[in-house]
């Protein structure tokens, strides 16, 4: 309800100050919902808070990444228009920058890809091969098209089965498409290993740049990053034991 109310009254100013057809607006949020929200008893009033995806905030699953995006922009975008086109919400600041026709700054924005041509019904032009995910306790998901490909053997974050709860035999990693199982229920880890192959390739070229698009590299935020996160811990326990 505060939502809608806020929403409506940022509308209502603009059209207040004759700046509705020379504004784009932008519907979002930063990831999924929170468990403190009380999933389980929203889902009894009929509001399933991740629809149809698994998972929610802090999990490497889409339900804790997926977010609304909604976009108006008189004679820009299309009234009622999709676009299917893989976009983060850190691409906003390469395409803020692109539409005020500034460059980023150098050493910037390090995986920034402007969706503008998005906006305009085009195609995306991006030297990124995909987008790197990050689960609350540090596990990585990368997702290429319709690929992802998680490197945890659960959620990786709060939502049962946690990584401590995953079953002995569970592969050490995850891989959905995404086109035909948005739902992330079908593991094809043991089935696709040249996709994952792939994936973990771009997902570790990434890391050693400090960057996932073109240019020179740069520092990650910290030093001996630990790409699979679930066997460390493991060989942590075996060796306390």
């Amino acid at each position: 309800m505060q939502t809608d109310a806020v929403v409506a009254e940022v509308s209502k100013a603009l059209e207040r100050n004759g700046m509705t057809d020379n504004t784009l607006v932008i519907f979002t949020s930063d990831n999924g919902c929170s468990k403190a929200a009380g999933i389980p008893k929203l889902a009894e009033q009929g509001h399933l808070v991740s629809a149809h995806l698994r998972g929610s905030k802090a999990d490497t699953w889409d339900g804790g990444h997926r977010i609304p995006f909604i976009v108006r922009w008189p004679g820009v975008v299309a009234p009622r228009s999709t676009n299917e086109q893989l976009i983060c919400l850190t691409d906003l600041f390469a395409t803020v920058s692109q539409i005020v026709n500034q460059p980023l700054p150098e050493n910037s924005a390090e995986d920034s890809v402007s969706f503008l041509p998005a906006l305009r019904g085009e195609k995306i032009v991006s030297t990124r091969n995909g987008v790197i995910h990050h689960s609350i306790s540090g596990h990585f998901a990368y997702r290429q098209g319709n690929w992802k490909l998680a490197l945890a053997r659960a959620s990786g974050g709060w939502s049962s089965p946690t990584e401590k709860e995953a079953a002995n035999d569970a592969p050490k990693a995850q891989l959905y498409d995404m086109s035909t199982d948005p739902g992330e229920t079908t593991n094809l880890y043991d089935e696709r290993p040249e996709v994952v192959e792939k994936l973990l390739k771009l997902l570790q070229e990434d890391i050693e740049r400090g960057r996932s698009t073109e240019g020179g590299e740069s520092a990650n935020d910290v030093d001996g990053i630990v790409l699979w996160k679930s066997e460390k811990a493991a060989k942590g326990k075996k060796k306390q034991k």
